[in-house]
């Protein structure tokens, strides 16, 4: 029972990376099935549309970022992990779950957004800038849930 501190705040970590990370998976798919498409007849698209297809990885670096400092914070990349209580512990997690549900979902929305921009920008090639806002928009909510996250692991 000692050790349950730390389980649950490596608990916390695989669910910033790997929630975050899925829907950065998923998101990032959606936008290279449509560029693909796109790309097939436009091929001179081809910096602007990677940039809508990448945009969905975004999350997936935010929870990896918040695994990184969550594992700094209790002593795993320093060392040697500290003790941890079982209230830490589960601190910790709760600390992590903003990035990775919000991780998640936001990524596979970006990336339908992406998608949805991908295919503005085949029709109107001079409308980059706007079809780039629109998912941006969507980003807005994964850098709150970052934020959220790194405050709550700096501050336990």
């Amino acid at each position: 029972m000692e050790q349950m501190g730390i389980v649950f705040a490596l608990l916390g970590v695989a669910c910033a990376t790997l929630f975050s990370g899925i829907g950065s998976a998923l998101g990032v798919g959606m936008g290279g099935r449509a560029a693909a498409g796109v790309l097939s007849e436009k091929p001179e698209l081809f910096g602007k549309i990677l940039i809508l297809q990448l945009l969905p990885g975004t999350q997936g670096i935010y929870g990896m970022l918040v695994a990184f400092v969550t594992l700094s914070q209790i002593g795993i990349l320093g060392g040697g992990a500290r003790q941890l209580t079982l209230e830490e512990g589960l601190l910790y997690l709760v600390a992590c779950l903003p990035i990775a549900v919000v991780g998640l979902i936001s990524a596979i929305h970006q990336g339908k957004t992406s998608v949805a921009a991908i295919g503005m920008l085949a029709k109107r090639p001079d409308t980059f800038g706007k079809a780039m806002l629109l998912p941006a928009m969507v980003e807005t909510y994964a850098i709150l849930a970052l934020l959220i996250s790194l405050l709550a692991v700096f501050n336990l």
